[in-house]
């Protein structure tokens, strides 16, 4: 049994005066991580290890979840989202705009964001330690934390799916599965 689930992060505060890698969850978003590992549907049978981005908002995630599953979680700083700090906070229209085009030119940079494919490339060697198994019939159940457009990028790789918009969340505080030992119970981006 090996399978590798990818959570990513829940309702954030948004401060344009604060890095965006060190914004931190809302109160909601946390609620929504508390209701989701109170009553999981079997989303931690046979949970080995939590992979976490060093951003603020996913370690506060992946700390309820770990305290849950009773388990220490691993924090990989390149498992971070895609680096914007070429500009920073920018209005919703705007991060709308650049989020397009670089799901639509993943081999061009938006605005001097990272690069999709530079993105995928990092996320891909960031789970390279854990996934994909040795063996795929070793017991292995990964759970990453982290953020929807690298989880996109990552979700793409594993499937064999080009990068594409069509394949991203549509709203924050979503998982995807993908099972070797079940290929049945993959499923994309589902709000947890």
């Amino acid at each position: 049994m090996a399978w590798l689930r990818y959570l990513s992060h829940p309702e954030v505060v948004m401060d344009p005066e604060v890095p965006v890698p060190r914004w931190g969850l809302r109160d909601d978003g946390r609620a929504r991580v508390e209701r989701f590992v109170a009553d999981p549907p079997g989303w931690f049978d046979g949970l080995t290890t939590i992979v976490s981005s060093t951003e603020t908002k996913a370690t506060q995630a992946a700390g309820v979840l770990a305290t849950a599953a009773g388990l220490e979680t691993v924090f990989v700083p390149t498992a971070g989202e895609v680096d914007r700090s070429a500009t920073g906070f920018v209005p919703s229209e705007r991060h709308d705009a650049l989020r397009d085009h670089l799901f639509d030119h993943p081999e061009v940079s938006a605005d001097g964001w990272e690069r999709a494919v530079d993105a995928q490339a990092r996320i891909v060697g960031a789970i390279a330690p854990w996934w994909p198994p040795a063996d795929p019939t070793d017991h292995v159940g990964i759970l990453v934390v982290g953020h929807g457009a690298v989880g996109t990028f990552l979700w793409c790789h594993l499937t064999g799916h080009p990068i594409h918009l069509d394949h991203d969340q549509t709203s924050l505080g979503n998982l995807w599965c993908v099972d070797l030992a079940d290929p049945g119970n993959d499923h994309a981006w589902r709000r947890y």
